[in-house]
């Protein structure tokens, strides 16, 4: 039977920056870009969620919601410091660790001679340790599979852990409620909502056949996920899916001739980048992120295996004409091919 961790760094960024200015703490904070160049919020601390404030939210809005918010601008390079001791600590329990972005990763566990086999005991030490060599704390989650262990992550944030037992898996998924499901969303929940289905063991009643008719693929996963399945690996090679590069613009470009002239500066960026993360051999597709003055997005993308800025022009001209609208962001990116596991050079997540 599987042992698996989910490790969770509370409000990283912020804990980051509260630790190396105490005076911060017990003050709303949030990290991310300018208000008055919209900005938004990369992470905050609890202090400032109390008034509502969350990732992704406009820094404009949160400065409404709390006018006493303090804003830092994102220092990468000390998360990335923090993140690689983090790291290093998970690696000294086990070779099998799934990092998620730079404070978050699976760890499967079930191997690991560690407090003769404990994950519990293996993940108490681990959030120990975090807190003594990187100065702030972790969450930590205990269960059988990875979809379990990301919601036992979540159930006593901050500076929390929750176990899930083998024999708790029934009775506790049983009033999960389904919007906490991997893959549902705010419209399938609605969906769900419709049909009755509150909580996870509203979905016991319904057959595979019925959940795939109504929802497609995702009906498999619900039928799974309901009964508490995953059958997912931890995914030890962090590979890289895709490399990108965007702008938000403190002023809407008003049309696509606007849009245009932006292009050189940013395919350059893409280049530079791209070139650093030793992606080139592997672009598998080319794609145009826009973002419209009334925050509707779109992507458009083609398979290609080299940059060319005339085809991402291309493209922008596609995805422009599906709104005609002022544009608040540009984005220009690939999205690279499976590399083969044998070939040197794999492209880290870090």
């Amino acid at each position: 039977m599987k042992k698996i961790i989910h490790c969770d760094c509370d409000c990283f960024y912020a804990s980051i920056e509260m630790r190396d200015d105490p005076s911060l703490r017990g003050r709303p904070l949030a990290v991310g870009g300018r208000p008055d160049q919209r900005g938004v919020v990369a992470t905050c601390n609890y202090e400032a969620r109390r008034f509502g404030i969350h990732s992704a939210m406009p820094m404009s809005q949160a400065l409404r919601r709390c006018p006493d918010l303090v804003i830092l601008p994102p220092a990468m390079e000390k998360y990335r410091i923090a993140s690689r001791q983090i790291l290093a600590i998970y690696r000294d329990y086990t070779d099998a660790v799934e990092p998620l972005s730079l404070d978050e990763a699976y760890l499967d566990v079930s191997q690991s001679s560690h407090h003769h086999g404990s994950a519990t005991l293996i993940a108490q030490e681990i959030r120990a340790r975090i807190a003594d060599t990187v100065g702030i704390t972790a969450s930590a989650g205990v269960a059988l599979n990875k979809f379990l262990a990301k919601i036992a992550s979540d159930w006593n944030k901050p500076d929390g852990m929750f176990v899930i037992l083998p024999d708790q898996v029934q009775d506790f998924v049983a009033v999960l409620p389904v919007k906490r499901l991997f893959g549902v969303g705010k419209v399938t929940t609605a969906k769900l909502h419709s049909m009755g289905i509150n909580e996870c063991k509203d979905l016991l009643t319904w057959s595979l056949a019925d959940l795939t008719l109504h929802f497609g693929k995702l009906g498999n996963n619900l039928y799974q996920l309901c009964r508490g399945i995953d059958l997912r690996e931890v995914d030890t090679s962090s590979e890289r899916k895709s490399v990108s590069v965007e702008e938000t613009y403190t002023n809407d470009l008003p049309d696509l001739a606007a849009c245009v002239a932006e292009m050189p500066e940013l395919y350059t960026s893409l280049e530079r980048r791209a070139d650093r993360a030793g992606a080139i051999p592997h672009i598998h597709k080319l794609f145009v992120k826009i973002r419209f003055s009334d925050f509707r997005v779109t992507t458009v993308e083609c398979v290609g295996k080299n940059m060319s800025q005339e085809v991402y022009g291309h493209l922008l001209e596609t995805g422009f004409a599906r709104r005609h609208l002022p544009v608040r962001l540009l984005g220009l990116g690939v999205r690279l091919a499976e590399i083969d596991k044998g070939s040197s050079g794999q492209l880290t997540l870090f």
